[in-house]
């Protein structure tokens, strides 16, 4: 299987790092409409490469096929898109619910997470839950999935982050609205800011 490749565009989002075909729907400082009104809710974006192909493949080997040991390999690209100036005081991982977490033995994002902390020399935190059950995202509009995630995510209980610059981690990004409930949590918690970082994303320029 051939290396994946990083995501490539002519134009991105200075904020969300969302790819456009055009530079039309940046304003002159480069950041785009979603951005602009305050709908991701996360202060930055980073991302390896677009959800396709060999990357793709990869990431369904290690969430649906059990495939741990590919999260070192899989969270060395992640790692590849942090600036080496960028510092965080912690990393955060988006939680699974415990019902799909125990059918699935473990949760991917916390091992990306894993990785990237260890490498970073900064904590993993277990400071989000998952408060309820919610339907799969896929195959939902992004107002579908902007409902679906809604008051998903909360605080748990004792954990400090107040002022904290947070590094949000997942395996994939669709429209946003997961990390966007993420962040929205951490903030109520007293996050500084919340950075995303995913290994991949669904690239939707067709249909900006």
């Amino acid at each position: 299987m051939a290396s994946p490749v990083p995501l490539e565009a002519e134009f991105f989002c200075a904020v969300c790092n969302t790819p456009f075909v055009n530079e039309f729907p940046l304003d002159e400082e480069g950041v785009c409409a979603a951005c602009r009104s305050g709908l991701r809710g996360f202060d930055h974006a980073m991302c390896f490469g677009n959800y396709e192909g060999n990357l793709r493949g990869l990431v369904h080997l290690f969430k649906y096929s059990g495939m741990k040991p590919l999260a070192e390999p899989l969270g060395r690209l992640m790692e590849r898109v942090l600036p080496v100036e960028e510092s965080f005081d912690a990393v955060v991982a988006v939680p699974l619910h415990w019902r799909r977490r125990w059918e699935r033995g473990f949760n991917q994002a916390e091992l990306l997470g894993a990785y990237v902390a260890k490498r970073r020399a900064i904590p993993l935190i277990r400071a989000l839950q998952r408060r309820r059950a919610t339907a799969v995202q896929a195959g939902l509009a992004s107002a579908g999935r902007r409902r679906n995630v809604a008051g998903a995510f909360a605080m748990r209980r004792g954990v400090k982050i107040e002022g904290r610059k947070i590094l949000l981690v997942d395996d994939v990004m669709t429209t946003g609205a997961t990390a966007r409930a993420c962040a929205a949590a951490l903030k109520r918690g007293g996050a500084g800011s919340v950075s995303l970082l995913t290994l991949a994303r669904v690239d939707r320029r067709w249909r900006e």
